[in-house]
């Protein structure tokens, strides 16, 4: 399927960490609370469903996962927009990892779907630079807690 004709979201990073880490955050909710969502039901496993928390929101997705290979791809099935998310990890070197996220197959049209768009384009934007500063430099910037606060309209 040729995505770049659908309407889809991208979001990229290098991260100055091997790819079998990099992925591995993605994989383990102990490391992806430190930069995503705060609570993830278990490990990503293929063909398993698996439930991520936004505790200070109250908001909660839960994802299919669809495809897993080993430090190269997750592509899961997320129950919010009905859409599918790849996330790609390319290796640059043995000390780099160049990360993609992709979202696509979205089911709205018109305004919705900018909105929708829009608002999984900051998203994953904001998951990836999460991503960079733990995993390089050990910090949780609370960029996901921190982007809608209590009492900004």
């Amino acid at each position: 399927m040729e995505i770049k004709k659908t309407p889809h979201v991208e979001a990229q990073m290098l991260i100055r960490k091997p790819a079998a880490i990099v992925f591995n955050a993605f994989i383990d909710p102990e490391i992806t609370k430190n930069f995503w969502f705060t609570k993830g039901s278990a490990k990503l496993e293929t063909g398993k469903s698996v439930t991520w928390e936004w505790e200070m929101y109250g908001v909660s997705s839960t994802v299919f996962v669809r495809e897993i290979v080993a430090d190269r791809k997750i592509s899961v099935d997320w129950d919010q927009y009905s859409t599918i998310v790849d996330f790609e990890f390319e290796p640059m070197g043995d000390e780099a990892t160049y990360v993609k996220i992709t979202q696509y197959g979205f089911q709205t049209t018109g305004d919705e779907l900018l909105t929708e768009i829009s608002g999984a384009s900051g998203g994953f934007t904001t998951v990836v630079d999460g991503l960079k500063a733990y995993l390089e430099h050990g910090i949780n910037l609370n960029l996901i807690a921190d982007k809608f606060p209590k009492g900004v309209k």
